[in-house]
């Protein structure tokens, strides 16, 4: 039981608890989360605006508490003695010191009366507004009128790049302070409006300097005037620090940075570049608002202008690794519900919704994460309560109340978000592949029916998460916790050295040392007379030793001001814009409860920051409603498909006769054994007869189906109004509205058509399969005049490493021996360190013909085409007309009257040919009507110039689709003992067989042995066209002896692939595609996935042209296929062209299974 309390990260070598079997407190705690995160997530804009509500409320409070009011003590410009001299440091010079500078320690002021009492006073003038506005003129200040002050020389600035204050310093009495004091509120400014005359009463003044702590505040404490006051303070705090503070402050900052870095390197990893890691971010800043608060109302004192020294060990102790560890959680938890359960009971009844997949995650790691959460809060209790003062308290403190709250935000704020993050990509996904469907001829139905199979997330959406690179080095996730312990001990150190230390320091005064929030996390360093003052004092050393007088300086913290109109400091406060609610009736209003909170959100509106960030706030809302909405609209209802009215029931029937198909499930295109209960039928037995003693006449049935009310026809009514030709065939499906019974009822027909059933009788009856498959992805998609399927046998051949990555090829094929033989190349290829492939071009191609009256017109048009006017007009037009298709180059030929333009354009993870007619022919169009070739005729959107399913040599030079080289090496010992060949045998057969041979035939792109075999089969399997497989095989076979080993490539210029539309809509094929890595569009890169594809390909064909060559150099080619594929009598006799055809084009050499 209490190992269940250590941290996951702290027991790395123990196992991990069964996630079935929780432990005592995780049943104890988990229910709670649970009900937390489930209410989150169902309300997520609810809880959304409770928790800005809530921070907002905190907020103002936080501005009425005067927390962003800077620091007496740090700033020291106030105008009354007691404050500026509590920042002073007083200094010695005379005889008894031996003329040099003593500084008096531990706050004890020595008074002589043979000392010179002296008071070294520094101004300081911020440069502003473009240097329109100078500092005043050292001799017009009027500490010089009628007093005994005198000009110092001024010390330099050591900030000067990024502090560029004017100071002026001045020595006076001591006594006399008070009075220059008063005298030097106000300043005039020295500059271009300074010189003006012409002012009238009704015009502003000209502006003058002054004290910024010498005028009354006429505006609410907002974030901007705080970041402003906090610059301020941090400035002058680096002017007096000493280097070790600077540097250790440094390190935090940087490893603050870090981890900032590292949690958006994180959340990039898992699918999310901005969001997520900023969502971190906020809920992180709601807790530390809320914790600041909280301790404050405790009693614990906080002060902004020392803050920043434990900000960052602050960010380093809460870290950012439990928002990352539930995400992916969240994502791992969405995928598992698509996979099937290995224990092979499912995954139950629930619906696959991000919701659920919340629930899942914080069921798993819930309790992990809240109990790691509780120890460290624990140990931060524990250094509260310790007694150690330095500013550890205060921070102990804060840190426990921020990670209360941060645990508490992390399974409401950010799980809401998280939740309508994913649910946003997944909209944008699915609306993303429903379009790009549509764009490639499939119809909306099937497009809307694939996308709700393919979203969001995805298995590249979580890439691994071994480590990731920071400045090119390697860090893992384990890493962060260490570096998290170093940065915690090295705050206790540093505070504990600051504790050894304080009894050999001495204070700057009499004053108790005050310490706020999370200062003294390295000690606010004393001002330093000689950085402020150097120059002065040496003056006034030299002045003291000339003259041989002892005196006493003391060196006050320079006094700022700022440039402001005059008297704003007298201006008397405004009334505030909510004055309806003052006086009595505003205490009657916000009596009730929870009107403070009200009155809070009403006045937070008046800071200028926070009403611009309500106004972002409402435009994103905005728009997010306006997108979800319109992706909800554009998913529930599909615009083409037709309603139907409810059908009343008939009279003669009993009961609405329902197709025997139509409540079956479909199991997405896969072949499931029917089952039968009682006898079997007989042929010709109709399971949809009228329940009714009476048949329906043929008029009866032709009324029905003008009623539209064709479902409640029986089987053989509607195979007789098919056969009379009132239900064309092709209309079936939209006619029946079941596409399995239209599928049965097309069968018999084609086998009782009287002018085929001859030869066609047999079909209604046959073992050709048609149920229990998938027809909404066939129907307007990949096949018209359905009558069943025919099922391919699939096999694997591999598994190959191409690119350093292992594949398993899915090959569909009857040829027996070739899967055998492709997967001996792939151990072939695999021992010799895999194949490596290269993208050399993309881009399919479409070339229409158009036609002119005369040559003169036609050669017009050529030359129009080929000049950057015509490129740029066709480009415009063409890229248009979708959001993948870009056009890259096109080329243009004349053949008499006839111009052919061969386009060829990027496609995204489409084939695309659909995609590009559409493009072709609206660039036509502007062609013709824009740009002055109305005489033009478009003879064909595809004039053979593209070329499409035809061997053509300019696919073989110009390439089509995807153009790839894949090549290895295969060690001379695996040539032998793998392939039972010879490096030079297979050498020499490559350049007799497949270039000298392919030559003599006349061979176009044919200099290969059987490239066609390996992508057919994986283009049946993958949804291919199998048609392409014509301009997809041009490949060309390189074999070279590389130092002994074999070096074989292949280049294939034509791949014609896609992984979406087309066959790749079918669940088998998608199937086969996930296999592979490559389903549908790619998230974040359009067309990597179809390039992938491509890759895979020619790798499969570099491994089918090894085996091949292989047999045919050591002669087991026929022995093979004899030996495995005529090892079995056959049930029906070969003919000889197909015997001969088998033995040609085959694979084989499999001496591995001999």
């Amino acid at each position: 039981m209490l190992n269940s309390l250590i941290p996951t990260r702290w027991r790395r070598n123990l196992e991990l608890p069964d996630s079935d079997k929780p432990g005592y407190y995780n049943r104890q705690v988990t229910p709670y989360v649970q009900a937390l995160s489930h209410t989150a997530c169902t309300h997520p804009i609810h809880t959304i605006a409770f928790v800005a509500v809530l921070g907002s409320a905190f907020y103002v409070n936080l501005l009425e508490s005067g927390f962003f009011q800077p620091s007496p003590a740090a700033l020291g410009n106030r105008v009354d003695l007691d404050a500026l001299s509590a920042g002073s440091r007083r200094l010695q010079l005379g005889p008894e010191t031996a003329w040099k500078w003593q500084l008096e320690e531990n706050g004890v002021r020595h008074v002589s009366v043979d000392h010179d009492e002296l008071a070294l006073v520094t101004l300081a003038f911020p440069a502003s507004q473009g240097a329109l506005y100078a500092a005043p003129e050292a001799e017009k200040v009027p500490l010089l009128e009628g007093g005994s002050a005198e000009l110092l020389p001024s010390s330099s600035n050591i900030l000067l790049g990024i502090s560029s204050d004017v100071t002026l310093a001045y020595a006076m009495p001591y006594a006399e302070v008070p009075q220059a004091l008063e005298s030097i509120k106000e300043l005039p400014a020295s500059g271009l409006v300074a010189a003006q005359d012409d002012e009238t009463d009704d015009e502003p003044k000209r502006p003058q300097w002054t004290l910024r702590t010498g005028k009354r505040s006429t505006s609410s404490n907002g974030m901007l005037e705080w970041a402003e006051n906090s610059w301020t303070a941090f400035i002058d705090l680096l002017k007096n620090a000493e280097t070790l503070d600077i540097i250790i402050m440094s390190l935090g900052y940087f490893s603050m940075y870090l981890t900032f870095i590292s949690l958006f390197l994180s959340m990039r990893r898992m699918g999310s570049n901005f969001w997520l890691g900023t969502t971190v971010l906020f809920s992180s800043a709601f807790a530390f608002l809320f914790g600041i608060v909280v301790t404050m109302k405790l009693g614990v004192p906080e002060n902004v202008v020392l803050l920043s020294e434990g900000v960052p060990f602050l960010v380093v102790t809460v870290g950012f690794e439990k928002p990352i560890v539930l995400t992916q959680a969240v994502l791992s938890a969405a995928l598992q519900a698509k996979r099937p359960n290995p224990n092979g009971n499912g995954n139950g009844d629930a619906p696959h919704t991000i919701q659920n997949a919340v629930q899942t995650a914080v069921r798993e790691r819930g309790f992990e994460i809240v109990r790691d959460y509780a120890i460290e809060i624990a140990i931060l209790c524990a250094g509260a309560a310790s007694g150690i003062q330095g500013g550890l308290r205060q921070f102990c403190f804060l840190a426990a109340w921020t990670l209360f709250f941060d645990c508490i935000l992390l399974f409401t704020f950010y799980t809401s978000i998280l939740t309508i993050k994913l649910e946003i990509n997944r909209i944008k996904r699915h609306v993303a592949l429903r379009k790009a469907l549509e764009e490639d001829g499939v119809s909306r139905r099937v497009a809307e029916n694939v996308a709700s199979s393919n979203e969001w997330p995805k298995d590249e959406s979580i890439q691994s998460s071994e480590g990731y690179s920071i400045f090119g080095r390697k860090v893992r996730d384990s890493s962060i916790p260490r570096f998290k312990v170093l940065m915690v001990t090295g705050f206790i150190l540093i505070n504990v050295l600051n504790l050894c230390t304080m009894p050999f320091r001495g204070t700057r005064n009499n004053s108790p040392v005050t310490t706020a929030g999370l200062s003294s996390v390295v000690t606010q360093p004393p001002m330093d007379p000689f950085k402020v003052a150097g120059n002065g004092l040496d003056y006034i050393f030299s002045q003291a030793k000339r003259n041989d007088q002892a005196i006493s300086v003391t060196v006050f913290n320079p006094i700022k001001y700022e440039l402001q109109y005059p008297s704003v400091h007298h201006a008397v406060k405004q009334g505030s814009d909510w004055s309806l609610f003052d006086g009595d009736y505003r205490d009657g209003v916000f009596s009730a409860v929870g009107g403070r909170v009200v009155e809070s959100l009403l006045k937070s509106f008046e800071d200028p920051v926070l009403s611009k960030w309500v106004i972002v706030a409402l435009a994103m809302s905005l728009a997010l409603n306006g997108y979800l909405f319109n992706a909800a609209r554009w998913s529930i209802k599909d615009p083409d498909q037709e309603q139907h009215d409810s059908v009343p029931e008939v009279t003669v029937q009993s009961a609405r006769p329902v197709s025997a198909h139509k409540h079956k499930p479909s199991i997405n295109g896969a072949l499931v054994a029917p089952t039968t209960n009682g006898e079997p039928k007989e042929p010709g037995a109709e399971p949809h007869e009228p329940n009714g003693s009476r048949k329906r006449t043929r008029e009866e049935c032709e009324e029905l189906l003008r009623e539209k009310k064709a479902p409640l026809l029986d089987d053989s009514e509607l195979i007789d109004l098919s056969l009379r030709g009132k239900i064309p065939g092709y209309a079936l499906e939209k006619t029946l509205e079941d596409k399995t019974r239209a599928v049965k009822i097309r069968r018999a027909v084609v086998s009782r058509t009287p002018g085929t059933a001859e030869v066609t009788s047999k079909l209604e009856n046959s073992l050709l399969p048609y149920e229990h498959f998938d027809y909404d992805r066939v129907f307007g998609a990949c096949c018209e005049n359905v009558i069943g399927y025919t099922p391919l046998p699939l096999g694997v051949a591999g598994p190959l490493t191409i690119d350093g990555r292992s594949y398993y090829l899915p090959m569909a094929t009857t040829e027996g021996v070739l899967v055998a033989s492709t997967s001996r190349g792939c151990k072939a290829i695999n021992a010799g360190g895999g194949a490596v492939t290269v993208l050399t071009g993309d881009g399919m191609t479409r070339g229409p013909c158009i036609g002119f009256d005369t040559l003169t017109r036609a050669a017009a048009a050529k030359n129009w085409l080929d000049s950057a006017e015509g490129q740029k007009v066709m480009r415009e037009a063409f890229n248009s007309t979708s959001r993948f298709a870009r056009l890259q180059t096109l080329k243009s030929s004349i053949a008499g009257t006839y111009v052919y333009v061969r386009f060829k354009t990027t496609t995204g993870d489409a084939m695309g040919m659909n995609m590009i007619s559409k493009g072709v022919e609206q660039a036509l169009s502007v062609m013709r009507n824009e740009a002055g070739f109305e005489d033009m005729a478009i003879i064909s959107v595809s004039g053979n110039y593209c070329t499409d399913k035809k061997p053509a040599a300019i696919n073989w030079i110009d390439g089509r689709g995807k153009s790839v080289v894949a090549e290895a090496i295969i060690p001379a010992e695996v040539v032998r003992s793998v392939l039972k060949s010879d490096v030079n045998a297979l050498v020499e057969l490559n350049v007799a067989k497949n270039f000298i041979g392919s030559a003599m035939a006349g061979s176009i792109g044919g200099f290969n042995a059987h490239a066609a075999n390996i992508v057919t089969a994986i283009f049946l399997a993958t949804g291919q066209d199998p048609a392409q497989n014509v301009e997809s095989s041009n490949c060309i076979t390189v074999m070279k002896n590389l130092n002994g080993n074999l070096q074989i490539s292949v280049s294939m210029p034509c791949i014609e692939v896609g992984t979406i539309g087309g066959g790749t809509v079918l669940e088998p094929q998608a199937a086969m595609l996930d296999l592979l890595g490559v389903r549908g569009a790619h998230p974040t890169s359009p067309g990597d996935n179809a390039r992938q594809l491509a890759r895979i390909i020619a790798a499969g064909v570099l491994a089918g042209e090894l085996s091949l060559c292989s047999a045919l150099a050591a002669g087991h080619l026929v022995r093979a296929h004899m030996a495995h594929n005529r090892s079995a009598a056959p049930s029906r006799a070969q003919s000889p062209g197909r015997t001969g055809l088998a033995i040609t084009t085959s694979t084989a050499g499999q001496e591995a299974r001999r």
